[in-house]
């Protein structure tokens, strides 16, 4: 059972999330909360899986809230709850250690595959924020080459951590392949040594901020 909480000052939100929810099996909101001092307080008493967050909220935001979360609870997991698009502002929550970002008017097929994603330590971004553009200023915001890091890799590299990101599992890229999966484990180790991350949750962070993407 993932266990969840809910911080979101707009109840349309809250209560169209929940009604998503409450029709899933393995999901169970404990509580909601409108503000970020309200959800600091309600960990103190229990703690969830993940945390919805949304960015805009009264008295203490979801920025600053995402930063004493990380602090206090590192173990706790977040997805940002969001309207935004602004390549600065992902950049900045994902800096910040946000597992997963999804717009307020997800339909049930991606909360699902976002949820179980972030659960499992793989990042979950709306497939909305995955677009080229997007992906291309981050990269030039970093300061990094797109054409230099891609080069790194071979074609065969490229194609699985584009699989990697949008959450398929060895078999199942495998499968998509032709090539087994131990061939795929091979590849994703060998795609990790040259990306210096030490798991499949660096990996998908670095594709998403480096423009691996479709």
């Amino acid at each position: 059972m993932i266990k969840l909480i809910i911080a979101d000052d707009h109840q349309l939100v809250v209560d169209g999330l929940q009604s998503i929810l409450n029709q899933l099996s393995g999901f169970k909101v404990i509580t909601t909360v409108s503000n970020g001092k309200e959800l600091l307080k309600t960990l103190e008493i229990v703690e969830p899986d993940i945390v919805l967050l949304d960015i805009d909220m009264p008295v203490l935001n979801g920025i600053e809230t995402l930063k004493e979360l990380k602090k206090r609870y590192p173990h706790i997991k977040i997805i940002i709850l969001t309207m935004h698009e602004e390549k600065s502002l992902v950049k900045k929550m994902s800096d910040l250690g946000a597992n997963g970002f999804i717009f307020k008017n997800v339909d049930k097929e991606e909360l699902i595959k976002a949820l179980e994603n972030v659960n499992n330590g793989i990042p979950y971004f709306s497939v909305s924020l995955r677009n080229e553009s997007i992906n291309n200023d981050l990269v030039a915001d970093a300061g990094l080459s797109h054409d230099y890091k891609k080069g790194l890799l071979t074609e065969r590299e490229i194609e699985i951590i584009k699989l990697i990101v949008e959450g398929l599992s060895n078999k199942e890229i495998a499968d998509k392949l032709f090539i087994s999966p131990r061939t795929v484990d091979t590849h994703r180790t060998n795609l990790m040594k040259k990306l210096e991350v030490n798991n499949v949750a660096g990996l998908v962070r670095y594709a998403i901020r480096n423009g691996f993407m479709h």
